[in-house]
């Protein structure tokens, strides 16, 4: 078994976690320590430690400052009624992390300490993990290159992290909102060959100018086409995007190696079949959504992703003009799956798929 040496820290008062949890808001306000792992190409992976949160200390000529070469993961542990802490699907996590890393020749993690790190941090920093509804202790395991130098190679360095961030809703306020999308023409994610698979900060650095472009047209999310056709829904900034048919379909954009692999996403298309829909992973063109939606033979659009669980779509917006999905409101089938999914997170239904792991 993995094991991890425990560093001292300081630790905020009951009273400082107590006005954070009170309201954690998004990714902005962070426990008391961090899990490290640190990797050379002469020792390998070594140096397991849980220490308290706090800055790094790189060289200017780090490689990831110059490369961007570092990879990401996003889970969250959640807190049960009986005082329990439990964490969602993590193994697929890992899984996604080895290959995100394996594209951008980073040193593959092993499963056992990719868990194992998770399962440390959340039992040292069990008192940050919020019991409001719908709060969680949102994670992020990270690896980045460290070597300095300024020749275009992998890194010899590597350190792999994860923090830990008391979160409640990805979009604030209360209840769950419809958010609009705005479809970018001008701007595409990922092509074909590259990272779009991978979770990695690239992708999601060359979503931000059109992410500008949508808060700039009203809309809170960006929609990206496919590189080669312009014409294929491929995801979201940051999540995937599924479509409810008035004949019982669910549908998402397939697979490619221009897409990211969610782990909500595939916990959605099974709980989308246990409740009798037909699930269809396969292309989606823009015109035939926007076409579908003024029709309403699509009756329901939503997004969903760690961070955001399931969001339902008010609207689509792109340069020619806006289309209200349904009467802009959150549809029955989308707060069906999102009440099931957030139920089995929370202890509150039967977890008959093995999803869920108790850590503490």
């Amino acid at each position: 078994m993995t094991s991890f040496t425990i560093h001292d820290a300081p630790v905020h008062t009951e009273d400082e976690r107590a006005a954070v949890l009170s309201d954690p808001g998004f990714g902005a306000r962070f426990s008391d320590h961090m899990a490290l792992i640190e990797w050379t190409s002469e020792e390998g992976w070594h140096d397991r430690r849980i220490v308290g949160y706090g800055p790094f200390e790189l060289d200017p000529a780090a490689a990831v400052f110059h490369y961007a070469q570092e990879a990401f993961e996003g889970l969250k542990a959640y807190a049960h009624a009986d005082g329990s802490v439990w964490r969602f699907r993590a193994e697929v996590n890992a899984d996604r992390f080895q290959r995100s890393c394996r594209r951008l020749g980073l040193p593959e993690l092993p499963v056992e300490d990719f868990l194992a790190s998770v399962d440390e941090l959340v039992t040292i920093d069990r008192d940050w993990v919020p019991t409001g509804q719908e709060q969680s202790l949102y994670l992020r395991p990270f690896m980045f290159a460290r070597s300095p130098f300024l020749a275009v190679k992998p890194s010899t360095v590597v350190t792999y992290a994860v923090i830990a961030s008391p979160s409640g809703a990805y979009f604030g306020g209360s209840g769950v909102q419809p958010v609009d999308i705005w479809f970018t023409r001008d701007f595409t994610r990922a092509a074909p060959g590259g990272t779009g698979f991978a979770k990695c900060g690239g992708n999601y650095a060359a979503s931000m100018v059109s992410q500008q472009e949508a808060e700039a047209n009203g809309c809170s999310q960006v929609g990206f086409l496919d590189a080669v056709e312009h014409r294929y829904v491929e995801e979201l900034g940051g999540m995937n995007l599924f479509v409810v048919t008035d004949d019982g379909r669910i549908i998402t954009p397939a697979l490619t190696d221009t897409i990211l692999e969610g782990v909500t996403r595939t916990a959605i298309l099974q709980l989308a079949t246990d409740a009798g829909l037909v699930a269809e992973e396969r292309r989606l063109a823009l015109d035939e959504l926007v076409e579908g939606v003024d029709r309403g033979t699509f009756t329901e659009v939503f997004a969903c992703g760690t961070a955001a669980i399931i969001t339902p779509v008010g609207s689509l917006k792109d340069a020619e003009g806006q289309h209200t999905v349904g009467d802009g409101e959150p549809g029955e089938t989308t707060l069906g799956l999102r009440q099931r999914l957030t139920d089995i997170q929370y202890g509150k239904a039967d977890d008959i798929h093995g999803w869920m792991h108790r850590i503490v």
